[in-house]
């Protein structure tokens, strides 16, 4: 700030030792407002930022979360939020929870008619079935994948995991 003022401020002791406090209070300030654009990003922000990222867009993460994980869910949480209670949706919380291939198969469906009483589309029941394909099915944790899968469906909906080896 001291190279802003006029020449003869700039030659006064007294100015630049009063001026340079300045600069050591708000240089901190001044650079984390530079740098704003890098602390929102999920991909440059620090670790500890990057969970309270998270919390601006609704996601938790529990302690076995590595850094890579967490920086990638609040990437995709935005678009996941989009698609969540879908079919699709839930394939894509799935894969990115264990990996592998998954199948979503719904009991639930969707039709228009302009005939009052029409068959209704679907099965009578409300459940959703995940059926997950990966090397080692001992190498998933079904609880917490349970809770994943239960966070991301209807309440209404009950669904059924079945983890099975290739």
């Amino acid at each position: 700030m001291l190279y802003r003022l006029p020449g003869p401020y700039q030659e006064d002791p007294f100015t630049v030792q009063f001026i340079a406090a300045f600069d050591d209070a708000l240089a901190p300030v001044l650079v984390t407002l530079d740098n704003l654009a890098a602390y929102v990003d999920p991909d440059l922000a620090p670790d500890d930022f990057v969970t309270f990222l998270a919390s601006w867009v609704g996601v938790e993460f529990d302690e076995q979360t590595g850094p890579d994980e967490r920086r990638r869910t609040v990437r995709s949480a935005v678009a996941a939020y989009r698609r969540r209670g879908t079919a699709d949706g839930l394939t894509q919380v799935v894969t990115h929870a264990c990996g592998g291939n998954v199948e979503v198969s719904e009991t639930g469906g969707a039709r228009w008619s302009t005939t009052p009483g029409a068959e209704l589309p679907g099965e009578p029941g409300t459940q959703v079935t995940i059926r997950v394909t990966v090397d080692d099915p001992e190498g998933v944790d079904l609880p917490r994948l349970r809770a994943v899968v239960v966070a991301a469906t209807p309440a209404h909906v009950a669904p059924v995991i079945e983890v099975v080896g290739r």
